[in-house]
């Protein structure tokens, strides 16, 4: 998906409203700050957020909206207890009736500063597997150069719990990179990312991160406040790792305010994600992967070999779980449980376990025929960790 790349790189949330720093932005709203506490739309609040689309395209930006709500508009409607999340078929109707209304209250808002919207529903599956990736990525592309403002949201009317995102926070980042964006605002209802629970005496806010590491994962809480949505703080820091590896920005921002993002991006009020790299697309789709077939665990040198840039092989490997077969995208642990890497892998499951461990002289014999040269080829690996 071709688009003019920006002349500046991103350093401050102030260049998220920047055509020369970020063209191409994907705005993500989650179900409370969308949907109030009587199960209606909040259209007061939205149709402030529709003057800052608005705004941003008059200034040349490029946006595309991942709108979650169709569960809780179509709750309310059909009069469903917990907020139409008490059973998987209740989530499922309700979110069939809602996204009509919600595709509606995009298409009304937005139509009133003269945009043209486009809906987009998509499954875990379709931004998993190469190809529909590549597709949807065709469909936004095709829309955004038509000038439309895409407003793509998890078609979770079919969607089941094995088969999901689960949240849009990393919906919005898998959308960011398929859709070739330069920068991702969480829209949440807090300021950013604290140190501690942001509750608790003395917590402080992080105005910046360079790279997702454990340490930033231990300051999240992964519970939903409003119990609206179905992400939390670990949701969006999943996010920003999706969105680093591919060169995307990411801001975690406070939408409760009218107009929020000139409070926040103009005010320099939240968390900024700054990119770390820029796979290649094919690398950043798989580094984006969330649903893995498998897990290899190996040990320590072989953790350094890959973090050396050097493919995985059987020797290293010390453990295996999973059935997936040659092809499969599975993860890669070290010793320590961290995961390092994300690949294709060139054997199945049960060959292997085989040869795990094992030297490739030997692995000729165990599988009755001449061994690849890798359990996990180097072109066909992302590294996922930093290296401490």
């Amino acid at each position: 998906m071709e688009k003019s790349e920006p002349t500046e790189k991103i350093t401050t949330l102030h260049d998220l409203t920047l055509p020369r720093t970020c063209k191409r932005i994907v705005i993500k709203v989650g179900s409370a700050l969308l949907v109030g506490p009587d199960g209606q739309p909040r259209r007061e609040w939205l149709a402030s957020l529709a003057g800052e689309i608005s705004a941003a395209t008059i200034r040349g930006q490029e946006v595309i909206v991942v709108s979650s709500g169709a569960i809780a508009l179509g709750a309310s409607r059909l009069k469903l207890e917990k907020g139409g999340r008490a059973n998987l078929a209740d989530a499922q109707a309700a979110a069939s009736v809602g996204q009509i209304e919600l595709s509606a209250l995009w298409a009304d808002l937005l139509g009133g500063h003269g945009l043209t919207t486009g809906q987009l529903l998509v499954t875990l599956e379709d931004l998993e597997g190469r190809r529909r990736y590549l597709n949807a990525s065709a469909t936004l592309k095709r829309l955004v150069d038509r000038g439309v403002v895409p407003v793509v949201n998890e078609n979770d009317s079919v969607a089941t719990h094995e088969i999901r995102f689960g949240d849009n926070d990393r919906l919005a980042a898998r959308v960011a990179q398929a859709g070739k964006a330069d920068a991702v605002v969480l829209l949440s209802d807090i300021d950013g990312l604290y140190d501690r629970n942001p509750k608790d005496p003395g917590a402080q806010m992080i105005p910046m991160v360079h790279g997702v590491t454990k340490q930033i994962h231990d300051m999240a809480d992964g519970g939903s406040g409003s119990g609206l949505g179905s992400g939390g703080m670990t949701s969006k820091l999943q996010a920003a790792e999706i969105a680093e590896r591919a060169g995307i920005a990411l801001a975690i921002v406070n939408g409760q305010y009218t107009a929020p993002l000139a409070r926040a991006l103009q005010g320099g009020i939240g968390t900024l994600f700054l990119p770390r790299r820029r796979d290649s697309g094919r690398k950043a789709w798989l580094g984006g992967r969330i649903r893995m077939r498998g897990t290899l665990v190996v040990d320590s040198g072989a953790a350094k070999a890959m973090h050396d840039g050097n493919s995985l092989l059987a020797k290293g490997i010390t453990d295996v779980t999973g059935n997936f077969s040659r092809g499969d995208v599975v993860e890669v642990r070290g010793p320590d449980g961290e995961q390092i890497a994300k690949g294709l892998a060139e054997y199945d499951a049960s060959e292997v376990f085989a040869i795990m461990g094992r030297h490739s002289d030997d692995q000729e014999r165990l599988l009755g025929y001449a061994p690849r040269s890798a359990v996990i080829h180097r072109d066909q690996m992302v590294i996922v960790s930093i290296r401490k």
